[in-house]
């Protein structure tokens, strides 16, 4: 009996998954941390959110007719890089920060590039470092107070976040001769009550992004996608495990192997970083061994920006180095080929 065969092009398996629904639910799982920015930071955080998405959606829809493209609002990628964006500003910006800040990450960290799938850094990370490079006072500004209205104790006006307390901290306590005895003293309380501020670091009452102080919240985010196999364990936990050990070796006021390492970990935008946006499938490296690699990178580039550089946190920076070397780590972790003639 005859037999017809077909020969197609690759992919061969393929899966119920859609771009579509992987988006909406990547949305879904960042849902309980905008729960915990309205709680945190009040009803203004919520005009930021929404403002964050209407742009982003609005930018693309009036950029596929402008350049005839078929409409691609409904994939759900715009709107989760406007609610990413809003994630990774301040309750206290100005209302207009978040359209602009999402009409460049579409418009330029996507658009240009070609569109989804074709831009090589994460658009919303790219939108934000456009807003810290061109307004860097208001992306600065934490001075929006949290449910308790405390950070560790400390008056949220002089010590805006854990991260810029610790980094004035240990500038002040390693120049004591330049600084007065009283200030030196505030800041020594400083140190010993962030020690103390896990429990608000873990469930958000702190100072700082609007997505990113949550940890509770993101985790339950994370785990879900984790579920669904959105994404995997090996940058974020690479990534996170890097910063731990680096920040434990050096992020101690007392000398090396003396940091706290869960302060690090929950503290700026770490979580939000790890889980939602260093593991952006178009972004970040396919093999086992990039990915690894990719996490790894980051962690050492996030902690030498928090330790020694003039911010006090680096996750934005980190993952956005390392989305342009991420065809470098494709490249070079790529698995051996078997069945093929050896090549000499």
């Amino acid at each position: 009996m005859e037999k017809n065969f077909f020969v197609s092009s690759s992919p061969h398996i393929y899966d119920q998954e859609s771009i579509p629904k992987i988006m909406y639910s990547v949305s879904l799982a960042l849902l309980p941390a905008a729960v915990g920015a309205v709680y945190f930071f009040g009803l203004r955080a919520l005009y930021i959110i929404i403002i964050g998405i209407v742009s982003a959606i609005a930018t693309e829809g009036i950029l596929c007719k402008l350049m005839k493209k078929p409409l691609t609002i409904n994939d759900g990628s715009a709107l989760l890089t406007g609610l990413l964006l809003a994630y990774n500003v301040s309750v206290q910006v100005p209302l207009w920060m978040p359209a602009v800040g999402s009409f460049f990450a579409i418009a330029v960290g996507k658009f240009v590039f070609g569109g989804l799938g074709f831009n090589p850094m994460n658009p919303a990370l790219l939108g934000r470092a456009f807003l810290l490079a061109s307004w860097p006072t208001h992306m600065r500004n934490f001075t929006g107070v949290p449910h308790s209205g405390k950070i560790s104790g400390i008056d949220i006006i002089t010590s805006p976040t854990p991260l810029e307390v610790l980094k004035t901290a240990k500038d002040i306590l390693q120049n004591q001769s330049q600084y007065s005895i009283e200030k030196v003293n505030v800041y020594k309380q400083a140190i010993l009550e962030l020690s103390d501020s896990i429990g608000n670091l873990f469930w958000g009452n702190v100072g700082g992004c609007l997505g990113e102080t949550s940890v509770f919240l993101l985790l339950i985010g994370a785990a879900f996608l984790m579920y669904k196999r959105y994404i995997g364990w090996k940058i974020p936990f690479s990534y996170i495990g890097t910063v731990a050990l680096l920040s434990w070796v050096f992020g101690g006021k007392d000398g090396l192997f003396s940091g706290f390492v869960l302060f690090h970990i929950f503290s700026g935008g770490l979580i939000l970083g790890a889980f939602f946006m260093a593991t952006d499938m178009v972004t970040s490296p396919v093999t086992f061994r990039g990915r690894i690699f990719f996490g790894i990178g980051c962690g050492i580039i996030t902690v030498l920006i928090r330790q020694i550089g003039g911010y006090p946190e680096g996750v934005s920076y980190s993952i956005l180095l390392m989305n342009l070397l991420t065809p470098m780590l494709d490249r070079w972790t790529k698995p051996r080929v078997f069945g093929g003639a050896n090549k000499k």
